[in-house]
């Protein structure tokens, strides 16, 4: 079986980014917020467009419409769990109001995760084949739930094998056409390299957190691989920690010297470090790859988790 080197590259300039965020801004202002969807569109157009494997871009498919629609939703989901705690604190109740808004959150995280990567999927496309995500929203939710009650239980330790398993969950229920994605990371592992990376950052004042960084991307990244059949692509990181050391103190740098505005070229700056760090090899024939996924149009979950503000697991 032949052996493959893949290449994965980001081409975009943080010239064209900064004129994309400018033009976002503006239009976002003027319409009160409703250019939001059109906003991010556009944004997720530009990095997928500006992401090349094995030559090729990707396509993210999705339209500002199809955002608008799933905005609106969540916008009046949350405002009315907004309003039942607003009320609820303008009656003395604030305690009540609290704990709705907590146990709403627990609730609503773990379908609107689900409806980021079921919607986000869909919507990506490589050399005209589709991604798609395969997860039960009921199986993601009871994964969500018992992994943040032990969390809580066990004061915070349970948490890094929450992690490992909600990771592992989502991206085994990825696929490309009829490959699939594996990951391979465990909590116990996980856990005692937060331990580690802590410890020592406390003991070197600070100078062993860009080699924690660095071990972190590198069991994230070491431990994914993409599978058909009999075939396989793994993927390497090639980061060291003096690498993390020189992305993160320029990007400082920049951010404090521009008082913000080296912003677009920061975030540019990163995605290429993650690119150029990524090794992918292996003897999966990409070109006889089969579409097999469904195209899916409602951006509900997505939009929630933006409002939400938590960011999406890859």
């Amino acid at each position: 079986m032949e052996y493959n080197k893949y290449n994965l590259v980001f081409k975009g300039s943080g010239f064209e980014y900064l004129k994309i965020q400018l033009v976002n801004i503006i239009l976002t202002i003027i319409t009160l917020g409703l250019y939001y969807p059109w906003a991010k569109a556009r944004t997720l157009h530009f990095f997928y467009g500006n992401t090349l494997f094995n030559n090729q871009p990707f396509v993210f498919t999705g339209t500002g419409s199809e955002m608008f629609k799933g905005f609106i939703k969540a916008f009046l989901l949350l405002m009315g769990v907004y309003a039942i705690v607003v009320y609820l604190a303008l009656n003395e109740q604030e305690l009540v109001g609290i704990v709705l808004l907590y146990i709403f959150l627990v609730l609503i995280i773990p379908f609107a995760i689900h409806g980021s990567y079921r919607y986000r999927f869909a919507k990506t496309v490589w050399s005209g084949i589709r991604f798609g995500y395969m997860g039960d929203k009921w199986e993601l939710f009871f994964l969500c739930i018992k992994g943040t009650i032990l969390t809580i239980f066990t004061f915070g330790i349970y948490g890094a094998w929450f992690a490992m398993n909600l990771r592992r969950y989502l991206l085994c229920n990825v696929k490309i056409g009829d490959a699939r994605f594996a990951y391979k990371g465990v909590g116990g592992e996980y856990f005692w390299l937060n331990v580690k990376g802590y410890i020592l950052t406390i003991i070197t004042f600070g100078i062993y957190f860009f080699w924690w960084q660095k071990d972190l991307f590198n069991y994230f990244v070491d431990n994914l691989r993409l599978t058909k059949d009999d075939q396989t692509m793994l993927i390497r990181s090639t980061a060291k920690g003096d690498d993390f050391l020189v992305l993160i103190l320029v990007n400082l740098l920049l951010f404090v010297f521009t008082l913000g505005l080296a912003t677009p070229w920061i975030i540019v700056r990163s995605t290429k470090f993650i690119m150029e760090h990524i090794s992918l090899d292996g003897t999966i024939a990409f070109d006889e790859l089969r579409q097999t996924q469904a195209n899916y149009s409602d951006a509900t979950g997505e939009d929630i988790a933006d409002f939400l503000d938590f960011g999406f697991i890859i």
